[in-house]
This record gives structure tokens, sequence and C-alpha cells, in this order.
């Protein structure tokens, strides 16, 4: 329930025209390092890919904040991508609440509850956690170690959750278990520039 990597990469350069930003670079590097990783951890780096494209894409919509998350998920759905739309969900709380959220709760009251009625229906997978790691360490100038991009976040929002930060590292881990290499050489930390 994704679409094609062409037509991932099509849906985003159409939704960059609508909001452009450094939010699409952000997005391709996620959709790198989510190959990568996938590759390395026994995870389909296709499916991997497009979700990291697209785990941003409610931010077509307009200079948001907890609004792209239910931008995301509903314009997902309403194309039948609902691996897609589950990961515009789960990727901007690792912890899977939305208390966690870092920045404006800018919602409606409809959609926040959108968030939290959701966000209990989902049993995290490998691919929530990889898209929720891949988004902590992913610039729009290419990779950045997370603890730098976790103090960007911070220095931008004021605030930053010492329980999310821990997450954040615990995945860092997880995936390094899982691929048994370091994550900043299994995704070409030093190398890599979305184009």
């Amino acid at each position: 329930m994704y679409p094609t990597r062409e037509k991932a990469e099509k849906i985003l350069r159409e939704a960059e025209s609508c909001n452009p930003g450094p939010w699409g670079d952000h997005s391709r590097t996620a959709a790198h390092c989510a190959e990568k990783i996938a590759m390395y951890s026994g995870l389909d780096p296709d499916k991997a890919y497009v979700l990291g494209l697209l785990h941003d894409i409610g931010r077509k919509f307009g200079k948001r904040h907890l609004g792209h998350v239910s931008d995301g998920y509903s314009y997902m759905m309403s194309l039948g991508y609902d691996d897609c739309a589950r990961i515009c969900l789960t990727h901007s709380f690792n912890e899977m609440k939305i208390e966690g959220y870092v920045g404006n709760f800018d919602t409606t009251e409809e959609e926040t509850d959108l968030i939290k009625t959701k966000l209990k229906e989902v049993e995290c997978d490998d691919y929530d956690k990889l898209i929720q790691l891949c988004d902590a360490i992913s610039g729009a100038e290419g990779v950045m170690d997370i603890i730098d991009r976790m103090s960007d976040v911070k220095a931008r929002y004021g605030d930053y959750e010492q329980s999310k930060w821990n997450t954040n590292l615990a995945l860092k881990d997880y995936y390094e278990k899982k691929m048994g290499k370091n994550l900043y050489d299994a995704v070409e930390k030093d190398t890599f520039r979305p184009s």
C-alpha cells in the first residue's frame, strides 16, 4: 500500500511546488538513509525509501507544525497509500504519544482527535522505527549526527523531551545491532548529499 519510487518522487516534486523549502531535501536524505539501513537489516529497501521520501508529505499544504502530521495522513489515505499514511502519522512520535511532539500544536480539534485515535491503533513496527530514526539524522544538506540534529530541533523549538531524546538514541543502537555496523557508515554520512 505504497507507490513506486518513481511515483513517490513525482508526488514529492509536486508537493514542493506547492510549498517550497528545505523539507524536500530533508525527505530525500531520510529516504536515502532508510534505503541503506533497510539493505543491511533485512527490510525492503524500496519500501523503506518510499516511506522515507513521503514521511513529511503533509508539508505540501503549507507551513504547519503538528498539522503536517494530520495533513500527510489524510492525503496519503486519499490516494490509497495506507503504509505511507501510517508513517506520516508515526514518524513524529517515537514514544507513540501526541504529548511528545516537538513543535507547535497548530491542529484543529478534529485533526488532534484524528492523530490521537490513529496513534492508539498502531503497533509500532520496524518501518515506523526506521523512519523515526531517519527523521532524527536527516538534514536538508545531508546526514547529520543524531545529537547535532536533536540539538538543532531543541534550539529551534526550545524543548526536546529527554525521554524522546533517549528513545532516538535507543533506535540508533537498535539498528546498529540489526545491521552489525556503524549507522553513519551505513548511510554514507560523509559523502551523501541530496540532489
